[in-house]
């Protein structure tokens, strides 16, 4: 950092992540953060979610963090859940899975079953 500019630029930034991360939204994008989580990359996951979320506007979509969600072998894992809707929850995520379906799933409502757990997946 050189100039107050580009420290004002930073704080706009998280502020905004931060506004993405709280509040009463009606969707919800939570990424499993616990340490087998971040182990396995769910880092850029949430950052990814939490950016593409920033950048096109979606004021209705939080984008937030647990702990362990128990599938560890999964990971990194995203559960997203709507109002009125079944919870989709997305496994083997990385920041290019996730820009995905932030742009199919909380866009324009397509879910990528192909990311998805299913009762085939966990008989494995």
């Amino acid at each position: 950092m050189k100039t107050l500019a580009e420290l004002q630029a930073i704080k706009e930034k998280m502020v905004g992540q931060m506004n993405v991360r709280e509040g009463d939204k009606s969707v919800r994008v939570v990424v499993g953060m616990a340490t087998c989580g971040i182990a396995a990359g769910a880092r850029p996951v949430l950052q990814t979610f939490s950016e593409v979320v920033q950048k096109n506007n979606l004021s209705d979509v939080a984008v937030t963090q647990t702990g362990c969600i128990g599938l560890c072998q999964f990971e990194p894992i995203v559960e997203i859940t709507k109002p009125g809707e079944e919870k989709v929850t997305y496994i083997n995520m990385d920041a290019d899975k996730a820009r995905e379906v932030a742009e199919q799933h909380l866009m324009r409502g397509i879910i990528i079953a192909e990311y998805t757990v299913n009762n085939s997946t966990l008989v494995k």
